[in-house]
């Protein structure tokens, strides 16, 4: 198969251009420069050149392939709104082309706006009140004849170049010279390494069914507590409670989700699609110490 891969020389898409490609699939990746281009072209992918706002480029893209996995976002939290429309967009205009033909469409998606009662979230609960509204714009195309679907990636996708949430924490903590949670610290992160993140993408391409909603989760839910807890001792600083007040100061942007509980269930996704994680959680991941190596 041939297959579209957006956001192909990221954290994410790197891993999933090679997992694709070890199961002997072909991959076209979009690269917005030439420093992309360049390692895509390495990793032995075809190269389109191209951005999330050049919408022609997309669909020239989707139109060249057999499916399309769709991992590219703009991921400043400061216009996060602007991101999600832009995000809408390259959805809609990469449906557009696949429309009839029943060729699949992986779009990624998070776990906020995600809950439910007494229990973990599973891949049937539909989020409410989320900003990036990715999955209603994605399963709007599954009537159109386009085998369009949806992995919530978790919160922490680990492992070696992480530069997201975890690292943050970790940054702060080295700069304010102690390591925080928020209140208890019972609120919880669910986590994925990205090399098991990577062979779901491939499997939801493969066989994942239309409408559906997959679950990129290893680690249910890790308290920020324990994640404190991790990083204060490999930073030989304190772990301390903050307020709700004191965190937006501590945390800056990161509060909104310091404070957020969103562990889920994938559950679901492991028995459908024969998904089972086998590589490290968050916490060994951590204790290898090369989340603080400087």
């Amino acid at each position: 198969m041939k297959v579209f891969v957006t956001g192909a020389s990221g954290y994410v898409g790197s891993a999933v251009v090679q997992e694709l490609q070890q199961a002997g699939h072909q991959v076209l990746g979009l690269a917005r420069s030439d420093k992309s281009a360049q390692a895509l072209a390495a990793a032995g992918a075809e190269v389109l050149q191209g951005d999330l706002n050049d919408l022609d480029s997309l669909k020239r893209g989707a139109e060249a392939a057999d499916g399309v996995i769709h991992l590219a976002f703009n991921h400043d939290f400061s216009q996060y709104q602007a991101a999600a429309v832009t995000d809408n967009r390259a959805i809609e205009a990469m449906g557009s082309v696949l429309v009839g033909s029943n060729r699949p469409l992986v779009v990624t998606s998070g776990m906020a706006g995600l809950s439910a009662k007494d229990r973990l979230p599973t891949e049937d609960d539909v989020p409410t009140g989320a900003v990036r509204t990715s999955e209603q714009t994605t399963l709007a195309l599954v009537p159109q004849g386009v085998r369009a679907m949806v992995v919530r990636l978790a919160a922490s996708v680990h492992g070696e170049r992480d530069s997201a949430f975890v690292p943050y924490l970790i940054q702060v903590a080295r700069q304010k010279g102690e390591s925080a949670y928020i209140g208890e610290g019972l609120n919880r992160w669910p986590a994925v390494h990205r090399l098991d993140a990577a062979r779901l993408f491939r499997l939801a391409l493969e066989q994942g069914a239309a409408g559906a909603s997959y679950h990129g989760v290893a680690d249910e839910g890790i308290s920020l507590r324990d994640l404190a807890a991790i990083i204060g001792r490999h930073l030989s600083v304190p772990v301390v409670s903050k307020s709700v007040e004191e965190a937006a100061t501590h945390f800056n942007w990161l509060a909104r989700f310091a404070s957020m509980d969103l562990a889920a269930s994938s559950t679901l996704t492991q028995q459908r699609l024969n998904w089972h994680p086998t590589h490290s959680g968050l916490l060994a991941d951590l204790e290898q110490g090369h989340y603080f190596a400087t």
